[in-house]
């Protein structure tokens, strides 16, 4: 009897052993402060929110389903602070997507407040602020997630680097939060600077500029360099974190061959312009085969709206010239701004990659029709989705729900549609009195949900502002794009069943619609709006509830404020 049951257990152990992981998950264990520094990314000294005194923060480098475990110290002394992992859907853990109002009380001056979550895909993704309008101020950094030891990617690549892409404001964003939520709207304009990978240049002899505030000297502002050996080919990962800005990004003489987005592999094809809109993130490979004996430009422009802000500039630097030693020739031009088709020709060809094709569902549960607009409400200037602007509830939408404080929000759910056939997109809002709500979208667990976005003029006239809209918590299939006012009937019958594309942000271009189609699969309370600082401040965005009854016993350290105050924090 003895023998067998030692037989048992060998044969046990073997059948453990044959299906263990070639590699065991790890903990990534950060500490990071977080507070206010005098910096000059642009060579212009301004309040800077920092982590560990850095910005762009430290890199997260990671392999798939690790878990990063961040203890965060806020230092800010006199504001609120909470962060998003964007791009990482918090399976099982929905209270650490760091989105405060929806999932998390704010963070207080002075607390730690520990961040703990599985990022269970490879990919490229990014974490920001996500309270108030603090990512402009600084506090934003890359993601970075690796295949298992033993994996590879489905292309090859000698390097790996990432590069984060910035819109910069010499205000601060309490200035412009001031201007945007009074009476008499005020604009703070157009951002001064673009920042590639934190640095930029702003020219010091700007009129009006405070000359003891700006050092064209200071050795912080100097151009990036990112230096490559000639010969080799490099995988670029490419984040857009803009306040503001939609962007163009180009490197003198070289294409770039896209092979991700958003964690997606893409199938892979040739630029010389990438656009990329605030939130996306994509994977190009750069070949170093161009003349060694030079360094060149890489180069990030404005593009879907008439600015003022300047080219931002880097070295892309050959192996041995010096870092600092600038191209020959002038910087390329960016395309034209106002050019809509080469962006919209770029959202239509990004297709999933053959050989990782996830099929969606075939049919939608429910289909909801967004209308992007904007509208005066009790004589405030806002963006509103179908004519109804949004405001965050005092009690995260995670506790109330889980709760049951439903009288912590409105429970009649926002519109879900709108008149299409009376509705002209190319004319200044004719309904330009909104109403705001604090309701959510109540969604039943695993429905298959499309969301149809449509773009319209602003309350300016001739004006169409593009829009990326992200979803937390998913990622949704991208069913198509379409020119004008979409056609609830017709317009289905060209969705892309067979390799759409799977991301997490998607533009809405200038007086087009875009259709994405996600399943409510991920117990929890998700936030979808967009990823414009001003739009989202203004109420461009919505919630979705699914599965709240799935959700986990809720952490008392995410509690404290609102209706939660009731509740005991650790």
């Amino acid at each position: 009897m003895m023998s067998q049951l030692l037989a048992l257990c060998l044969f046990v152990s073997l059948i453990i052993t044959y299906n263990a992981p070639v590699a065991d998950a790890r903990i990534r264990h950060y500490k990071w402060d977080v507070k206010y520094e005098f910096k000059s990314p642009d060579c212009y000294k301004k309040l800077v929110i920092t982590i560990n005194g850095r910005t762009p923060g430290p890199t997260i480098l990671a392999q798939q389903n690790d878990t990063i475990i961040v203890e965060v110290t806020n230092s800010l002394l006199t504001e609120n602070l909470a962060i998003h992992w964007h791009g990482i859907r918090q399976i099982g853990t929905p209270w650490f997507d760091g989105t405060e109002g929806v999932t998390q009380c704010p963070i207080l001056p002075g607390d730690t407040f520990t961040y703990k979550f599985v990022v269970d895909r490879p990919g490229t993704y990014m974490y920001h602020a996500h309270y108030g309008m603090q990512r402009e101020a600084g506090l934003y950094g890359s993601i970075r997630v690796s295949l298992p030891d033993g994996q590879s990617e489905p292309f090859a690549y000698d390097y790996d680097r990432s590069i984060i892409l910035n819109d910069w404001y010499h205000k601060s964003t309490y200035e412009q939060a001031a201007g945007l939520s009074s009476i008499n709207f005020t604009w703070v304009g157009e951002p001064q600077s673009l920042l590639i990978q934190g640095k930029g240049r702003f020219n010091c002899s700007t009129p009006g500029t405070d000359a003891s505030n700006c050092n064209a000297s200071n050795p912080e502002c100097s151009p990036y360099s990112m230096t490559v050996v000639p010969g080799k080919t490099y995988r670029l990962r490419i984040t857009s974190v803009t306040a503001l800005s939609a962007l163009s990004f180009q490197i003198e003489g070289h294409n770039m061959t896209v092979v991700e987005a958003d964690g997606h592999y893409v199938e892979p094809f040739v630029v010389q312009n990438l656009f990329i809109y605030s939130g996306e993130t994509y994977s190009v490979l750069v070949r170093t085969d161009q003349d060694p004996s030079r360094n060149y430009w890489a180069t990030t422009n404005v593009v879907s709206r008439n600015a003022t802000t300047p080219p931002g500039l880097a070295i892309f630097n050959y192996y041995p010239n010096h870092p600092r030693r600038s191209p020959p020739t002038i910087p390329p031009p960016g395309p034209y701004w106002g050019d809509v088709d080469p962006r919209f020709n770029q959202s239509v060809r990004i297709k999933a990659r053959q050989g990782f094709i996830t099929p969606p569902p075939k049919f939608p549960d429910r289909v909801m029709l967004f209308l992007n607009t904007q509208n005066d409400v009790n004589g405030y200037r806002r963006w509103s989705i179908n004519n109804v602007s949004f405001n965050l509830s005092h009690t995260p939408y995670l506790i109330a729900l889980k709760e049951n404080m439903h009288h912590t929000f409105t429970q009649i759910p926002p519109p879900d549609g709108y008149d299409f056939l009376k509705l002209n997109i190319y004319e200044r809002n004719p309904n330009a009195s909104g109403t705001t709500t604090d309701a959510v979208y109540r969604l039943p667990f695993d429905a298959t949900v499309d969301v149809i976005l449509q773009n319209t003029n602003s309350m300016v006239v001739n004006n169409s502002e593009t829009h990326p809209w992200h979803l937390h918590g998913h990622d949704f299939w991208v069913l198509g794009y379409g020119r004008g006012k979409f056609d609830p009937y017709k317009d289905p019958e060209k969705y892309n069943l067979v390799d759409p594309i799977m991301k997490n942000t998607v533009p809405l271009h200038p007086y087009s619609w875009t259709a994405v189609r996600f399943k409510a699969d991920n117990p929890g309370v998700w936030l979808f709006h967009c990823h414009v600082e001003a739009h989202f401040f203004m109420g461009m965005g919505v919630v979705f509830e699914e599965g709240i009854d799935r959700v986990g016993e809720l952490p008392s350290s995410i509690m404290g404020c609102g209706a939660t105050k009731q509740f005991s924090k650790p």
